[in-house]
């Protein structure tokens, strides 16, 4: 979309959409209570709430490059901030992390070495915070091909960024209390469709009415991710 397109699509929301739910926005200019953190990556063809069909004001949403969740005071992210305040402030009662097929930021940490030079911060990026995935795909995945191997690394990207976020002392807290539930997804671009990953499989499972929350570690149960078919 050009920008020329943005200043349309603006003034369209505010003579359509907004005049027609102008209750509901003057509601939100007083708060807002979502129940549902949901932490995704920033490319352009994944829109949390156009997936979900969520309405302003329900969904608290992080998003950078590749949905990744530095460790707890690993270094001063932002995305640590955003989650002590949606857990701690707004009572979050479920985290998503939905990674995506295609991702270009599991591409690009599959071929690392070339990143450095061309784009020394997302090198950066993705060596401080997926630097276990990547090990985790190329040291047990070699002999799959690209495809696979991608799949692999998204898939298990989301799963160590699931562990990342269980560094954080609130989510650990209200884990143990049995106040949050943490989920992880994968949206697949072509099909608009969403895998969930099934602790039972050990797999990531075509999602139906209800979600697979992610066990808490307490419980011994480990995760163990299957490539997509």
């Amino acid at each position: 979309m050009s920008m020329s397109g943005i200043l349309q699509g603006l003034n369209e929301f505010q003579n359509h959409y907004f005049s027609a739910n102008q209750e509901m926005f003057e509601r939100l200019s007083h708060g807002q209570s979502p129940e549902v953190l949901f932490i995704t990556c920033s490319d352009s063809r994944i829109d949390p709430c156009l997936i979900t069909q969520a309405q302003p004001g329900e969904l608290f949403v992080v998003r950078n490059v590749g949905n990744i969740i530095p460790t707890y005071g690993a270094a001063n992210y932002g995305e640590g901030a955003a989650i002590e305040y949606a857990i701690h402030h707004l009572s979050i009662k479920d985290v998503i992390i939905c990674g995506h097929t295609h991702c270009g930021a599991m591409k690009g940490l599959l071929q690392i070495g070339s990143l450095a030079e061309e784009m020394p911060l997302v090198y950066d990026w993705l060596k401080r915070n997926a630097e276990a995935t990547r090990r985790l795909v190329l040291e047990n995945y070699r002999d799959c091909d690209s495809e696979k191997m991608l799949k692999i690394a998204i898939e298990q990207n989301i799963l160590t960024q699931i562990e990342n976020l269980e560094t954080y002392p609130i989510v650990r807290s209200r884990l143990h209390a049995g106040k949050l539930n943490l989920h992880a997804w994968i949206y697949e671009i072509e099909s608009g469709t969403v895998f969930a990953y099934n602790a039972g499989s050990g797999s990531f499972t075509l999602m139906d009415k209800r979600p697979f929350p992610v066990p808490d570690p307490l419980s011994g149960m480990h995760y163990k991710a299957v490539a997509l078919e």
